[in-house]
């Protein structure tokens, strides 16, 4: 069982976010739901980190929820050992739904999240990729939901960010068929945008994580935001904001030339 269930390195102002239950595929339990959602709040406040990368260790990105620890709490159940499970259907409802903060926060942080991906992204763990701004993949992943094959409906956000995505035709073929898509395919597809050699899988992620994060991090948060309103807003909405944003920064841009340097987000303050 490894120690740590999420491991986070920060260098060159890029966090680097860590899956870390190799033996079950990083497949995500109850603390590590937790724990996933408290640290990528904390990293999207962070002024020093700019972009962040999401991955996991050993040979899988994220296989999903437990399903082992789901029946682990109903054997502790029955055993009457102490169990934190929610009981009721609204308490079950709104423990999920605190839990599924993690892809919200991935989408909407004011910098970029870059999912790097080996091996599985299935059910949860694929939607937590689709909540990231880009995703890289090595040539031995494999994207399916999975969860009509386990009955279930599907959360994390998958409905909103595969159907914005691929579309709506795609996302429903996506879930309801629930096949296996292996790495060229999904790129074909438009799961992910880039595939990689395994070996490359790092350099290639972190030369684009390196280039996110040496540009004005106000540039990439009013990009992202009109990205983001674009998804539901009318265009006329999205003029207006554009035209804000477009103003804010350009003019830090231009702070910055005038001081000779390149756009870092200090000209905000000044």
């Amino acid at each position: 069982m490894s120690e740590e269930i999420l491991i986070v390195s920060r260098e060159n102002q890029i966090a680097t976010v860590t899956l870390n239950r190799p033996e079950r595929r990083n497949a995500l339990n109850p603390p590590l739901m937790k724990r996933l959602t408290t640290t990528l709040q904390d990293l999207s406040e962070d002024p020093e980190v700019r972009v962040v990368v999401l991955t996991g260790a050993g040979g899988a990105f994220c296989s999903g929820g437990d399903l082992r620890a789901t029946g682990d709490a109903k054997k502790n159940d029955t055993a009457g050992q102490k169990n934190t499970r929610p009981k009721s259907f609204e308490d079950r409802v709104q423990w999920l739904r605190s839990r599924m903060e993690a892809a919200r926060i991935l989408h909407q942080m004011p910098k970029p999240a870059i999912a790097m991906i080996r091996g599985a992204a299935a059910g949860a763990g694929l939607n937590l990729a689709g909540a990231c701004d880009l995703r890289v993949a090595s040539e031995n992943a494999v994207f399916v939901t999975s969860f009509a094959r386990v009955g279930g409906s599907g959360d994390y956000g998958g409905a909103y960010f595969w159907t914005r995505i691929l579309g709506t035709a795609k996302a429903r073929e996506l879930f309801f068929l629930s096949e296996k898509i292996e790495a060229k395919s999904a790129h074909e597809f438009g799961i992910v945008n880039r595939v990689v050699p395994d070996s490359e899988l790092e350099a290639y992620t972190y030369a684009i994580a390196e280039k996110l994060a040496s540009g004005s991090p106000a540039t990439y948060r009013y990009m992202k935001q009109n990205l983001n309103t674009a998804e539901e807003g009318s265009l006329e909405k999205i003029f207006d904001l554009e035209a804000v944003n477009m103003t804010l920064s350009g003019m830090a841009a231009r702070a910055a030339f005038e001081q000779t340097r390149k756009p870092d987000g200090s000209e905000e303050n000044s």
